[in-house]
């Protein structure tokens, strides 16, 4: 394989990136408007840029994603595409019916400097968007951020819905941030087990991963409506689940509609899970159910019962930033060792939280914001790890240096269940932990000789 000739010795790259850790963020837009329901899609460009983003997302979650596109032809490409994107609206509203369709630009019509909020006035006042119906739209470029940059676009477009009525519903707006639609459901049964009512948006769960029931629907009958949405600017609170994916949002609710609101990282384990569960009892005024400690004494017990397997195993991590950030918290909080940490999304902030989260580590730590997979193995060229954890782009690089492998984040394209068993909260955690523990001792099993291979640990 060409991984082979990669070499140990580093070169400082400013304007060449191998293999990145990153896509682009059109598809993280696409993601998020498929969390509304009865939402298409829209991807204003040409007919090979939408294929692409809706390609991504089928291999990842395994299921249909349907989207239309403005279908740029060289005539457009010069000219502009507002007369593609007004004779689109016509066209999906007549024979798709959406109840609200979510245009992301893409580097095509970036470059030509199309005005999605003037086209979408255009459209009212021509009447091509009919009445009770919605377009809302976000600049997505590829050659800028990444998916998570795309995700949070579009999920702070949301926000323009809200429509306070002077009234608060006493629920607590829940941005999930980029996570599977099953790790969704897991937060929305935890806030349940609280008595905390809560609007969750985006909200993938019964969008993309449905049951096959044989029966056709356009539009999946999950995600978070049109009124709920509107409903946001009366909620009593937002609790954000990560800084680059959620956190513009939920500060542009407060900002226009005075709903305070808390910016967490993910759930992601032990200490970030309490913080999101503390962050919902003291903002709703609810008590934490005994369910919820036993769940999380659960996860203490293994983490003890198993501690001498995980201490200071050194772990390879490649992913977004908002997961990134957990994982390595809880990685650290099992004394675990994250040594080579890369995300493909830019940002320095990014880096600064990482060595603040691995400061006590008793290895040095490698941390690159807008790096890529190429880098990740010179690092563990350089110095060797325990576990590499990543998406499936990862595999290449676990194979070339014989390294157990985690498949986890997006996109995982050659494995099946990350988008029914979630990762999150004191369940996920203990899911996360079996699978790092499955492939410890699969290792262990596997390297030891017979006077160390035991049948019980």
């Amino acid at each position: 394989m060409l991984l082979r000739h990669t070499p140990k010795e580093i070169t400082e790259r400013s304007a060449l990136t191998i293999n990145p850790a990153k896509t682009c963020q059109p598809i993280g837009a696409m993601y998020a408007a498929l969390g509304i329901h009865g939402c298409l899609p829209h991807s204003h460009g040409s007919q090979g840029c939408c294929a692409y983003h809706r390609s991504a997302l089928t291999r990842h979650y395994k299921e249909p994603v349907s989207a239309a596109t403005s279908s740029f032809t060289e005539g457009s490409s010069v000219f502009g595409g507002q007369a593609n994107l007004m004779q689109a609206f016509s066209n999906i509203f007549t024979v798709y019916n959406p109840e609200i369709i979510a245009v992301h630009t893409t580097c095509l019509s970036e470059t030509i400097g199309d005005d999605l909020p003037q086209i979408r006035k255009k459209a009212i006042a021509e009447g091509k968007i009919p009445e009770g119906k919605y377009v809302i739209s976000a600049s997505t470029p590829s050659y800028a951020g990444s998916h998570v940059t795309g995700f949070s676009n579009m999920v702070k477009a949301m926000t323009e819905l809200a429509e306070p009525t002077g009234k608060k519903n006493g629920k607590v707006n829940l941005i999930p941030g980029w996570v599977e639609p099953c790790d969704m459901e897991e937060l929305k049964r935890l806030s349940k087990l609280m008595g905390v009512g809560t609007i969750m948006f985006p909200d993938t769960s019964g969008v993309l991963n449905t049951p096959l029931t044989g029966e056709y629907k356009m539009f999946p009958d999950g995600g978070v409506t049109i009124a709920e949405l509107k409903s946001t600017a009366d909620s009593i609170g937002t609790i954000a689940l990560g800084e680059w994916c959620s956190g513009d949002a939920a500060r542009e609710l407060d900002s226009k509609h005075k709903v305070p609101c808390k910016v967490l990282d993910m759930p992601f384990g032990l200490k970030a899970t309490d913080r999101f569960v503390d962050a919902l009892h003291k903002m709703a005024g609810v008590n934490v159910p005994e369910e919820i400690m036993v769940e999380r004494g659960q996860l203490v017990d293994l983490i003890s019962d198993m501690h001498q397997y995980f201490y200071h195993k050194k772990v390879a991590l490649a992913g977004d930033p908002d997961q990134l950030i957990a994982m390595t918290e809880f990685l650290v909080s099992i004394d675990m060792c994250p040594v080579h940490i890369v995300t493909g999304t830019p940002g320095k902030k990014f880096e600064k939280r990482i060595k603040e989260l691995t400061a006590g580590m008793p290895y040095q730590v490698n941390v690159r914001a807008k790096g890529d997979f190429f880098l990740l193995h010179q690092w563990m060229k350089n110095e060797p790890v325990d576990l590499l954890i990543s998406n499936t782009y990862g595999k290449y690089i676990a194979r070339d240096e014989d390294v157990p492998f985690l498949r986890w984040g997006f996109p995982i394209l050659d494995r099946q269940g990350h988008q029914y068993f979630p990762t999150v909260g004191y369940k996920g955690g203990l899911r996360l932990l079996e699978k790092i523990l499955t492939l410890l001792l699969d290792r262990k099993d596997r390297d030891d000789t017979e006077m160390k291979f035991e049948l019980v640990l």
